[in-house]
């Protein structure tokens, strides 16, 4: 197959990945016991997809256009996309570590070890950028009162960082349980880009 091919198969592909990316996100609900406006979707799979066949910028990319179409779409509630950006963030913590791991050792091992680190930097580092960046983002833009640093810490460790575990756990089985019936498609693929 000529690089032309390639490139335009990759187009192809990238596109219909970053729109089911985002119809899966469409398709979102609130998990019992935590804080109604943190709702879990399935949009990560398209995503890890992509970082996986196709490297790191193309599931950049699809996370991208997932977030940038929603805003578009469904706007923010605070007029500005906070929403959108924190969940780009948080896919980006999630499958930059899966996308590296898997291209050093493409094997189930690689990537059951790529989505757990995966899992743990996006639950850690979406902490931090809560208490610093977002919160008080979206206190700032709701003209809402500044939460205290007591009652920052106290959404974060009963709501945020529980949920980015869950969210993580559950796209992970999710991903590898399609991942093993989609493995065939993936070799053949890189076989053919290989040629």
């Amino acid at each position: 197959m000529n690089k032309n091919s390639q490139k335009i198969r990759q187009t192809v592909t990238v596109s219909v990945l970053s729109t089911i990316a985002y119809l899966l996100m469409m398709l979102n609900f609130p998990l019992p016991g935590l804080p109604p406006f943190l709702k879990i979707d399935f949009s990560e799979v398209p995503v890890l997809l992509a970082a996986i066949v196709f490297g790191p910028v193309a599931g950049i990319t699809v996370e991208a256009i997932k977030n940038i179409l929603h805003y578009i779409i469904e706007g923010a509630m605070t007029g500005v996309p906070i929403d959108q950006a924190a969940n780009f963030l948080a896919g980006l913590l999630f499958i930059l570590p899966v996308s590296f791991l898997y291209k050093k050792i493409r094997s189930a091992k690689g990537l059951t070890i790529g989505l757990v680190v995966g899992t743990i930097t996006m639950t850690v580092l979406m902490s931090i950028l809560n208490y610093f960046i977002i919160l008080p983002a979206y206190t700032f833009f709701l003209n809402s009162p500044a939460m205290s640093s007591a009652e920052a810490k106290g959404l974060i460790v009963a709501g945020i960082m529980p949920f980015n575990l869950i969210k993580g756990i559950v796209v992970t089985l999710l991903f590898i349980f399609l991942f093993s019936r989609l493995k065939p498609w993936v070799r053949n693929y890189e076989k053919t880009m290989a040629a």
